[in-house]
Parts: C-alpha cells; structure tokens; sequence
C-alpha cells in the first residue's frame, strides 16, 4: 500500500494516481478513471477531480493508495 501524506486538505483523484506513480501523466490518469478503472472507498469514480481527504482508500490495478495527514 501507498501512503499520500496530504500538503492541503484534500488532493484530487487524479493528482493521487500521479503521485503514487500508478500513471505517467494527467491524461493517463484521466483516461483509467474514465474508464472506470479506479475505485474510492470500494466503489468505482469516474471523476478525475474527486478530492480525497485524509482516510481515503483508492485501488487501481491491484495496487492501494491510502490517503493520510
């Protein structure tokens, strides 16, 4: 699993995909959450911009990315 230690009070999907180097780029982190390749908390989001806040658990291709303070 992947900790993310938050800088703000949230960071968006896409930026967490990227920061947890799941995707090369925003576009291909816009491109697996289109296609409803990425799940938040257990259930699928197609939002590239969902914030995420401290708590959160995001799963793309097996791999986990809790998101922490």
């Amino acid at each position: 699993m992947t900790e993310i230690k938050l800088r703000d009070e949230f960071i968006k999907l896409g930026q967490a995909l990227k920061a947890a180097n799941l995707v090369e780029s925003g576009a291909d982190a816009k491109s697996v959450i289109l296609e409803g390749l990425v799940s938040v908390n257990g259930e699928t989001d197609t939002r590239r911009g969902r914030k995420l806040y401290a708590g959160d658990i995001v799963v793309f291709n097996g791999e986990q990315i809790k998101i922490e303070d």
